[in-house]
């Protein structure tokens, strides 16, 4: 298309006023490009700056993740830093979605600070790019139904709503920590949802899934904390996206 219009421009301009003809032709089919124009990998103008836990429409899908001053790596190359039954899943979902070798990070922390708000205030690290991972049960005529809730740092999960008319029960509460740890294979203050039994189910607000935003989980230990595109977790096999999952802290 470029070298049509050059001999277009040549051939019914004056000399020399071409390329100038063609740079503004060039800018004006930029405008009407508006925001595609960096969905297709132009960043040298970008439409408008986003905060550190949202990503680049093209990095997004193509560049290792990184917040904060923390050092990332691909989580693949590393799976001595997660808990064993998540780097089994890293494994098998890495076979199933080839994203998730580039796009899946981890790095390592002090476990001490490993709660989310620790952490943030250790990194200076946005809240809002937290996904924090609750465990929630229930019974309903003897069976019980038990349910991983994953929702951004600064809301908390609906438990008494609308998890507990998910797992269609008459009262809903967290898990005991001893049970959640023994029955997951994980950590307390590290239980994510990559890994979990295949008998609970996997809820996920869809605030965590917007595209172009991060999203910083455990890693199912609490020396590491992972960090992907939350639209990649929403493709976790078994995850329900759910809307109004949780609610805004007050």
């Amino acid at each position: 298309m470029t070298r049509t219009l050059d001999l277009y421009l040549n051939l019914f301009l004056p000399a020399g006023q071409g390329v100038a003809a063609r740079t503004a032709c060039g800018a004006s089919h930029d405008r009407m490009l508006g925001g595609r124009t960096r969905l297709l990998g132009s960043r040298s103008s970008p439409a408008r700056a986003v905060p550190g836990w949202q990503a680049d429409a093209m990095d997004a899908r193509t560049t290792l993740p990184t917040l904060g001053s923390l050092t990332w790596e691909p989580a693949l190359d590393h799976l001595d830093l997660v808990a064993p039954v998540t780097a089994d899943a890293l494994r098998r979902w890495a076979e199933a979605d080839p994203d998730v070798a580039a796009l899946v990070a981890v790095t390592e922390i002090d476990p001490d600070l490993a709660d989310t708000a620790t952490l943030n205030a250790a990194f200076d690290l946005p809240v809002e790019a937290s996904a924090n991972c609750v465990v929630v049960g229930g019974a309903r005529a003897g069976d019980e139904r038990i349910a991983a809730a994953v929702v951004r740092a600064h809301t908390r999960a609906d438990v008494n709503t609308r998890i507990r008319k998910l797992l269609d029960v008459r009262k809903a509460s967290f898990l005991p920590t001893d049970r959640a740890t023994a029955e997951s294979g994980m950590e307390y203050g590290g239980i994510t949802p990559v890994g979990l039994p295949d008998g609970w189910r996997v809820l996920v607000d869809s605030r965590v899934v917007t595209d172009g935003e991060l999203a910083l989980i455990g890693s199912g230990v609490r020396r590491s904390k992972l960090l992907l595109p939350g639209d990649l977790l929403g493709r976790l096999r078994g995850v329900e996206v759910v809307e109004d999952l949780a609610v805004p802290v007050a």
